[in-house]
């Protein structure tokens, strides 16, 4: 049974009449990379704050690293690191200056500051912009910047909330290719995202919606176990095609990706190319293949998005 980082039972928050979370549990591996997929508004950074200590939930009990929260939090703040989505740091202060700042909070004792920072400048490649003021930098600079400095007290624990969401695809490919280094040190991470890309490389995955976990699991037993089976369609007049298809109750999703429409069909057809021939005259000569599921599929059959 491996070590639990995170463990949270029956989390609830509501703010007035609306409820932001309803009922979550959560178990963290020690190690873990696990993600949290879902729109802006399914209660992805409220589960964020509630775990660091920055919010109290209505109803439930979280322990972290050993200690429960929010009532041991200001302790629990010594041993975690915490990424949020709009940069945070200084923009008046060169990138020395800003990590010299958030060692010095930490109690990062000067003889091991000055050291500290050598590694973090080298390790997130920020030697060449180490005397440059934070406003002139692009925002691929500024993440990693972020990560060094979330990273300056070594945390066992590392909450990232939607960290990618202002840079291209390269930096982001690169700040993942970061995280892996440090999962592979032991520090554990939690990551919020919308991206499909980045869900896909977590070690464990939660699906939320509305405040619920609605699916819970590494990505490939998710998109193993769904439900359906991926026909890959193409054919002419695929907008009509979609909405005769989404007719039929064993269509679980129809949704046109470039000039082909991917269709999820219910498990319990055994042959769907064959049905799918058989019961929708217009797809006699039409191409059709069986595709490889995805996390996009996933989304729509364990949410509200299956039948748009």
């Amino acid at each position: 049974m491996p070590e639990l980082v995170i463990q949270a039972t029956n989390i609830s928050k509501k703010f007035a009449d609306l409820t932001a979370l309803d009922g979550i549990d959560l178990a963290v591996p020690k190690g873990c990379i696990y993600g949290f997929l879902g729109p802006n508004g399914c209660g992805k950074s409220t589960m964020i704050r509630i775990l660091t200590g920055l919010l109290s939930p209505t109803s439930g009990q979280v322990n972290v690293l050993g200690l429960a929260v929010p009532k041991q939090a200001e302790a629990l703040r010594l041993r975690i690191g915490y990424m949020t989505q709009k940069f945070s740091l200084y923009n008046d202060l060169s990138v020395t200056e800003n990590l010299q700042f958030i060692g010095q909070i930490y109690s990062i004792p000067n003889g091991q500051l000055k050291l500290r920072i050598q590694e973090q400048l080298h390790r997130y490649r920020l030697e060449p912009l180490k005397g440059q003021r934070v406003a002139g930098m692009s925002g691929g600079q500024k993440q990693r910047l972020s990560l060094a400095a979330a990273t300056m007290h070594n945390p066992e624990l590392l909450f990232l909330d939607e960290p990618t969401s202002a840079v291209d695809p390269e930096n982001r490919r690169d700040f993942w290719e970061q995280l892996f280094d440090l999962s592979d040190q032991g520090t554990t991470i939690l990551v919020t995202t919308h991206y499909m890309d980045e869900a896909e490389r977590c070690h464990r995955l939660a699906i939320m919606e509305s405040g619920v976990i609605r699916a819970d699991d590494a990505p490939e037993t998710l998109m193993q176990n769904m439900g359906v089976q991926v026909v890959e369609v193409k054919t002419d007049n695929l907008r009509t095609l979609k909405a005769t298809l989404l007719q039929n109750p064993n269509i679980r999703s129809a949704a046109q990706i470039g000039i082909r429409l991917r269709v999820l069909v219910d498990n319990r057809i055994n042959n769907p190319l064959q049905w799918l021939r058989t019961g929708f005259p217009e797809l006699q000569k039409a191409q059709l293949n069986i595709a490889r599921p995805s996390l996009e599929d996933v989304f729509v059959t364990s949410t509200g998005k299956g039948r748009q």
